[in-house]
C-alpha cells in the first residue's frame, strides 16, 4: 500500500487555495517527495506530516515550480539537526540545476545537512524490501523530464496443505523454503519452493508524471498501475494552447487513463481558469474513475482498486 498526500496542486503560480507542485509518498517506513514547489515545507506542516522520515527527493524535471522549495526545505531539515542523508533524485540535467542553486546559497558542497544529489536515466532507482521504484523518460518541452513508478514486490507464501502433502515437517527445513531454498527430506525427496508455494499476493502500484506535453509515449510506462497522478493543466477548448505550453488537457488523461487500463486517474496541476469540476467532467469522458485533487487530500492506493 502507498499513501499519498496531496501538498501542492496548482499550475505553474499559487493560488489561494493551491500550492505549488508537490507530493508526499508514504511507502512502508520511508516518505519520498516527488517535487518540491516553493513553500512546500509549510505545506508539510499545514498536512499535518511533518519532517520525519524525509530522506528522499523524487524530481520531475528542472522547472522553477517544481523545485524552488528545496532551500527551504533543507534549511528547516537542518534547523532540527537532521542526522541521516539526504537525497535528491532526477535527471541529469534537473540535478546540475539542484547543484548550482545549492551551491550559490552554501557553497559547493557545503549543503547544512547531509545530501547526495543522484542523476538519474530512465529505469530502475531503488529497491527496497517490500517494493521497488522505477523512473521513465517524459516529454515537456526542452527539458529532461522523469515520470516515476512504485511497484510493490510480489511475495509468495508456503501453502500449509501443500507443505503437508509433500511431507515437509515444521521447523529448520520449511524455513530453507520460505527463503527460497530447496531442500531434501530424509526419504530423499527433492522439495523445491515452487511445489510449495501459493500464488503471489496482488500488489499495489502507482505512477506520477509531472508537467508533461503528450500521453502516446507514456502508455506502456504507466500501464495497469492502480493509480496513476498526472497533469491537467488544460481543458480541451484550449488544446492549442496546451500545445504551445507543452502541457497536457484534460482529456488527454482521461484518454490515457483509459487506454494504459489503470485503476484510478488523480489529477494535479490544476490552473485557476477553470473550475474543477470542468476538468474532472472532461476527463470523465474517457475515464470513469477520476478525481481532480486539492491541497493536503490523501489517498490510499491498494491493488484492490484496479479495475
Amino acid at each position: 500500500m502507498f499513501e499519498l498526500t496531496f501538498l501542492g496542486t496548482a499550475a505553474t503560480m499559487p493560488a489561494g487555495e493551491r500550492g505549488l507542485p508537490a507530493l508526499l509518498v508514504a511507502a512502508g517506513s520511508e516518505r519520498y517527495l516527488i517535487d518540491c514547489g516553493e513553500g512546500t515545507q509549510r505545506q508539510l506542516l499545514r498536512a499535518g506530516a511533518g519532517f520525519r522520515r524525509l530522506g528522499y527527493v523524487l524530481l520531475t524535471h528542472a522547472h522553477l515550480d517544481h523545485v524552488l522549495g528545496l532551500p527551504g526545505l533543507l534549511s528547516t531539515l537542518a534547523l532540527l539537526d537532521q542526522r541521516d542523508e539526504v537525497t535528491i533524485s532526477g535527471s541529469g540535467r534537473t540535478i546540475a540545476l539542484v547543484r548550482r542553486l545549492l551551491a550559490s546559497l552554501w557553497g559547493d558542497g557545503q549543503a547544512p545537512l547531509p545530501l547526495r544529489l543522484a542523476a538519474l536515466e530512465p529505469g530502475p532507482v531503488l529497491e527496497q524490501r517490500d517494493y521497488r521504484i522505477g523512473c521513465f523518460a517524459v516529454r515537456h518541452g526542452a527539458t529532461e523530464s522523469l515520470g516515476y513508478r512504485f511497484d510493490t514486490i510480489a511475495r509468495r507464501h508456503l501453502r500449509p496443505d501443500l507443505l503437508t502433502a509433500h511431507g515437509v515437517p515444521a521447523g529448520p527445513l520449511r524455513a530453507c523454503l520460505a527463503a527460497g531454498e530447496a531442500i531434501e527430506l530424509p526419504d530423499g525427496s527433492r522439495i523445491t519452493p515452487e511445489m510449495v508455494e501459493g500464488r503471489p499476493a496482488a500488489g499495489a502500484s502507482l505512477a506520477v508524471v509531472g508537467d508533461t506535453q503528450e500521453v502516446e509515449t507514456l502508455a506502456a510506462a504507466v500501464h495497469g498501475v492502480d493509480a496513476l497522478v498526472i497533469e491537467a493543466t488544460f481543458l480541451e477548448q484550449d488544446a492549442a494552447l496546451a500545445t504551445e505550453r507543452n502541457h497536457l488537457t484534460a482529456a488527454d488523461a482521461g484518454r490515457l487513463a483509459a487506454a494504459a487500463g489503470v485503476g484510478a486517474l488523480y489529477l494535479q496541476h490544476i490552473s485557476g481558469r477553470y473550475d474543477a469540476a470542468q476538468v474532472a467532467a472532461e476527463a470523465g469522458r474517457f475515464f470513469p474513475h477520476v478525481r481532480v485533487m486539492n491541497d493536503f487530500d490523501r489517498v490510499q492506493v491498494t491493488a484492490a482498486r484496479r479495475g
